[in-house]
């Protein structure tokens, strides 16, 4: 690997953990402050549509921005033909919403959704003019960038919406957020990439351009649709056959679950498939790379995420209050799946960025269906909505076996080195967790107290037994921020 991409890689590396940190952090103040002010009605409600946005803002994309980033020899065209296409398409979707928003609302049983929907759908239509701006910059590891462009965009949106909650407007002011929200990524994203689309163009021009991408791109499509389905499906199952109490608690444990996650998954994200892509065809060194970032991952995934389901508990008690309590043991078990999350990404990464986006396609559509299945199965045999999220927790991690499969294929991952690289974080992990509850419930049962020495046990004995180990992963994580190694 050339010094230039290990620079860019390794400086990506840093950014993106920054803007993930950071945007985590500041998600997850303005989420305390918007839960104490709000109802889990209030969150229901909204969490009831995320799947339809989702859905819709997959349907914009279209798979073709991963499809430009995998294209080594991308052009202006390229990219002008995709905004455009994005444009179109986004119209379209929006104006179907609109038109069956009074169905989603039947669907539901809430009237307010019907003016709430065609409100909150408009975000993602002006999510479609950030799409390839953004897409240039992840292309570039401009991680710097992209960080600043989504904690300024944050910082302001964050603030509209505790102002318009503070003023009765509730869950118009979570949506009123995700608006003001999207407005100022896609200002910044313009001024940022400094690229602008052509107006002087034609469909056949466009069609030419997107033509070569169309095989790619109709795979990634419908693998983002079930993707986002897949991610949504519990407040699409629960809105339905639930409530929207019921919807809103779970959003609350789901919410704090998937910022935990995603702060570990974007810090890899944001280089890994580039940085795949640029290695090449060298199996042998896309191993090497592969199996570094997989032991970071889980050197930071594990004792992270199991960390946050050891302290669920005293962690909403002490920031959104005890009306959220029921939301804890829930988190308790989406954190363990959150744990393997960023490994699934990491590994699908892997798996795009050689071209197999009908593997990672069909991967997925058949995960989905999976856990759809298993929800329902246990829904009609009277499960509880806990009983449904332990039958995701448990095919979330089968799963990695899966992922794993098609990696060892492609580039001749071994399952040894898998096993080598994920197990003994894991155990670690958990025998920390398991130790430090114990041994924090004998010193004291005060929620804020407990919190901050639960927090305080497993960083000493967590980072204690990895060095006592004789680890390497603690220099080589060192060594890989500071961009010796990637």
């Amino acid at each position: 690997m050339s010094d230039e991409l290990k620079d860019k890689a390794a400086k990506g590396l840093i950014w993106g953990a920054v803007n993930n940190g950071a945007t985590q952090v500041l998600n997850a103040i303005f989420g305390i402050v918007l839960a104490r002010m709000l109802s889990p009605d209030d969150y229901g409600l909204i969490a009831m549509l995320l799947v339809f946005s989702t859905v819709a803002t997959a349907l914009q994309d279209s798979g073709f921005v991963i499809a430009l980033t995998n294209k080594r020899d991308a052009t202006h065209d390229d990219y002008n033909a995709v905004f455009w296409f994005n444009i179109l398409v986004s119209i379209i979707a929006y104006v179907i919403l609109f038109s069956v928003a009074p169905w989603i609302a039947a669907f539901y049983n809430e009237p307010i959704l019907t003016s709430l929907s065609r409100y909150f759908f408009i975000g993602f239509f002006i999510a479609s003019f950030s799409i390839v701006p953004r897409a240039i910059l992840f292309r570039r590891l401009q991680q710097r960038e992209l960080a600043l462009m989504a904690l300024s965009s944050l910082l302001i949106s964050g603030a509209v919406g505790i102002t318009l909650a503070a003023n009765g407007f509730a869950f118009w002011g979570i949506a009123t957020q995700t608006l003001v929200f999207n407005l100022c990524v896609t200002i910044l994203s313009w001024y940022f990439s400094k690229w602008r689309p052509s107006f002087q163009t034609s469909i056949s021009a466009i069609y030419s351009s997107l033509k070569p991408l169309m095989s790619f791109s109709c795979k990634m499509l419908f693998t983002y649709i079930f993707n986002n389905i897949n991610n949504n499906i519990f407040s699409l199952l629960l809105g339905r056959l639930y409530n929207k109490t019921e919807a809103g608690i779970y959003s609350q444990a789901q919410k704090w679950n998937v910022m935990g996650s995603n702060t570990i998954t974007g810090m890899v994200q944001g280089v890994a498939q580039p940085t795949f892509v640029q290695v090449g065809d060298d199996k042998e060194r896309l191993c090497r790379a592969f199996s570094k970032m997989l032991r970071f991952t889980c050197f930071i995934s594990f004792p992270a995420m199991l960390g946050l389901a050891l302290i669920a508990q005293e962690f909403i008690i002490i920031t959104v209050t005890e009306k959220w309590l029921p939301s804890a043991s829930l988190m308790q078990l989406l954190c363990i799946a959150g744990a393997f999350l960023p490994l699934a990404t990491l590994y699908y990464n892997m798996i795009i960025s050689r071209g197999k986006s009908d593997v990672y396609m069909w991967n997925v559509i058949i995960q989905g269906c999976v856990i759809l299945g298993s929800l329902l199965t246990v829904h009609y045999l009277g499960g509880t909505i806990r009983d449904m999220v332990i039958a995701y927790v448990i095919v979330v991690i089968s799963w990695t076996l899966v992922w794993h499969f098609f990696v060892n294929r492609e580039i001749g991952f071994s399952w040894y080195q898998a096993l080598k690289d994920i197990l003994p974080f894991f155990f670690i992990a958990a025998f920390t967790m398991a130790v430090t509850h114990h041994i924090s419930l004998l010193i004291t049962e005060i929620p804020l107290y407990l919190m901050l020495v639960r927090i305080f046990l497993a960083a000493i004995i967590y980072l204690g037994i990895i060095y006592l180990s004789g680890a390497k992963i603690l220099r080589q994580s060192w060594e890989y921020i500071r961009h010796k190694q990637v």
